[in-house]
């Protein structure tokens, strides 16, 4: 394809003509390279990525992946991927030829991932290492999949790095009474901690919660959204799986308490956002609280854990608290197993009494 100088300028530009999925005959014009070869580089570039050849550069491929993969994501989900990407996996690998990526390349990857150190001499955590792993892998799966890529070597060298499991804390019933006894001298704060300990749902969605998501004839409090803060700016997304999407019977005094707290914020409208605070207030208050109250500091995430712990003392099944929460049952199981009653003793009991019919 041709490549052409723009004399007013004195850069270089591409007319690249391609074939898109349709069929259809089209032309693209890349402008603004400072030198002829750069273009000419460009070109060939796009070339190969509109043949989904696999010949191209890692970097050009990466834009592929992009493009396929962004429109299906929640905005702060491709965030962290691309922050990944950009900064952990392309300055190594981003302009290597894709087929030419050996598992030897991987596996220098990783040494220097286990042997970065910050300025204070830390290195990454088991499960940040497991993640970039797990997200060079999605990249090359990709190409295998969809672009007939004939292998991935990251899936052949195996992970690097483990999944840390970080302890589930959570608070008793009269920890969380203590806790919140002293945040009565700030009602947002009191308020939302209500929110999130008798009701057990997550800061997301406690966050963008509305008047118009609570029934206190049915007393009632909706969850179908979820608050994050990204580039400086509110954003409201879908919340977190679609089990998330959910409709919460609240106790009667927690109704009393939410009637209380709309009548003191001033012309508040439906759609208004009830907690017009961020995660990091949430945090400090975490702190404040727990040590006025002199009991352990828990993450805010632990809130929705104490929620889950307090359901399963007073019996409830995991289906129904799996309902409540926005959590597959069998995820309850998993998480909170170690928090169910056993029932080995009375099958053992019951066992030994359908035994004894048997030799009788």
């Amino acid at each position: 394809m041709p490549v052409f100088k723009d004399e007013n300028k004195g850069t270089w530009y591409v007319m690249a003509r391609y074939v898109d999925w349709t069929g259809e005959r089209k032309q693209k014009c890349k402008r603004g390279f400072a030198t002829k070869r750069e273009a000419q580089e460009w070109e060939r570039m796009f070339q190969l990525k509109s043949a989904a050849d696999m010949d191209m550069s890692f970097e050009a491929f990466v834009e592929l992946y992009e493009k396929d993969l962004r429109p299906r994501l929640k905005e702060n989900t491709w965030n962290s991927k691309e922050h990944i990407i950009r900064t952990k996996i392309l300055p190594y690998f981003g302009k290597r030829k894709l087929c030419e990526i050996s598992n030897k390349d991987i596996i220098a990857w990783q040494n220097e991932m286990l042997a970065h150190r910050d300025e204070k001499g830390k290195a990454y955590s088991a499960t940040y290492l497991k993640t970039l792993h797990n997200q060079l892998s999605a990249i090359f799966n990709h190409a295998v999949r969809y672009y007939e890529l004939k292998r991935n070597p990251a899936s052949q060298v195996g992970n690097m790095g483990s999944e840390e499991h970080k302890e589930m804390l959570f608070w008793t019933t009269e920890e969380y009474k203590k806790f919140a006894e002293v945040m009565m001298d700030k009602p947002r704060s009191y308020y939302a901690f209500e929110m999130l300990y008798w009701c057990g749902i997550r800061e997301g969605e406690l966050l963008a919660l509305t008047p118009a998501d609570f029934d206190f004839e049915k007393k009632t409090v909706r969850i179908n959204k979820s608050y994050q803060r990204m580039h400086g700016e509110d954003v409201i997304t879908s919340p977190k799986t679609k089990k998330s999407n959910r409709t919460i019977k609240m106790p009667d005094f927690l109704c009393e308490e939410m009637k209380d707290y709309f009548s003191q914020l001033y012309g508040l409208k439906k759609k208004d956002r009830i907690f017009t605070i961020t995660k990091s207030y949430l945090h400090h208050e975490m702190d404040r609280g727990a040590e006025k109250a002199g009991v352990k500091r828990i993450r805010i995430h632990d809130l929705r854990h104490s929620h889950v712990s307090l359901l399963i003392d007073m019996g409830f099944s995991v289906v129904a608290i799996g309902d409540r929460v926005g959590h597959e049952s069998e995820r309850i199981t998993l998480d909170y197993a170690h928090l169910f009653p056993s029932k080995q003793d009375e099958m053992a009991r019951k066992l030994n009494e359908r035994g004894e019919e048997y030799v009788s």
